[in-house]
Order: C-alpha cells, then sequence, then structure tokens
C-alpha cells in the first residue's frame, strides 16, 4: 500500500479546483466574486517556493565552494612540498 505525500503531488490549482475545495457558503462568496485576492495568493506561493528553492540552490552552492577551496589548499600544499623536497633532474642537452 503505497502513500502520496503532498509534496511529491504539489502543483497549483486551477480556480474552479481550489473552489470546489470550499465550504457551500464560502463557494457561493467565491461565485461573486467576493475574494479577488485568490490569484495574489497563489503568487506569494509560488514565489515563496521560489524563494525557498534558490535558498537551497546558494546553500549548496556555498558547501561546494567551501569543498573546491579546502581541496585547493590541499593541492597547493602537496605541490609546495613535492616542489621543496624533489631536486631539478640534470640537464642531458639532448633537445
Amino acid at each position: 500500500m503505497t502513500t502520496s505525500s503532498s509534496s511529491a503531488t504539489s502543483r497549483s490549482l486551477t480556480r474552479s479546483e481550489y473552489v470546489s475545495t470550499l465550504p457551500p457558503w464560502r463557494r457561493l462568496l467565491a461565485m461573486v466574486n467576493w475574494r479577488p485576492v485568490y490569484d495574489i495568493e497563489q503568487r506569494t506561493k509560488q514565489h515563496e517556493l521560489n524563494a525557498l528553492a534558490s535558498e537551497k540552490r546558494l546553500n549548496l552552492l556555498k558547501k561546494e565552494n567551501e569543498r573546491l577551496a579546502a581541496l585547493e589548499s590541499r593541492m597547493d600544499a602537496l605541490l609546495l612540498n613535492a616542489d621543496s623536497s624533489s631536486q631539478t633532474p640534470p640537464a642531458t642537452g639532448s633537445n
């Protein structure tokens, strides 16, 4: 038996779908266009979702930048260590 979460099936409701979820007295008010802010509320929800997604992406990018900076510093340390411990090979003169 599988259950579906609301986040897995999150999609915008159309106006008629939204109105059908309302109690009868509220449907009557919606029929006479008592609530013209529905579209504004839907856009606000969408902007909030977009802001959350952008914030998550930004956090992932920050973590990736930190990881890359750490790797770069380790590579620099390895290169400096390799340069200081190795001697240059003698020139062979056969070019």
